[in-house]
């Protein structure tokens, strides 16, 4: 990758990093009471991942030893699935510009709420870029449906 590409979009802020926990309801419990962090769930998606949010930051909680509950996981027992960054809509269809021009594998899914593009850093971690769908004073305050 020693070709040089204009960097012609921007990240907004870190948006979740999801991990794999043995007990999602002691997790959740644990981020609220130590870290203060405000539990979020999505009627649309189920019971996971459950959301652990700081304003607009924060952690996805999905169950260890169980394959289904994430489109990018290769660690089913525990520690980090993936982590992602938020971007304007904008920003997103630039991503995927950048991301054809330099010739990088990228999938690209629909969850309800937000659109989300999937790549592989180097190490073969999975980073996200994500961008809100719907009003995202609704959606980060819990009132979303």
């Amino acid at each position: 990758m020693s070709e040089k590409v204009n960097n012609d979009f921007n990240i907004e802020f870190l948006d979740h990093v999801a991990i794999r926990v043995k007990d999602v309801t002691l997790s959740a419990k644990w981020y609220a009471d130590v870290l203060g962090l405000k539990k979020v769930q999505l009627e649309k998606w189920g019971p996971y991942p459950l959301f652990m949010l700081s304003g607009k930051s924060g952690v996805a909680l999905f169950p260890a030893n169980s394959n289904k509950a994430s489109t990018t996981s290769e660690k089913p027992n525990g520690g980090i699935d993936h982590f992602a960054f938020q971007v304007t809509a904008q920003n997103f269809e630039k991503a995927i510009k950048k991301y054809a021009a330099l010739h990088i594998e990228y999938t690209i899914q629909d969850h309800h709420y937000f659109q989300s593009l999937y790549v592989k850093d180097p190490d073969g971690h999975t980073v996200e870029l994500t961008t809100i769908k719907v009003d995202p004073n609704i959606f980060y305050e819990g009132l979303i449906s």
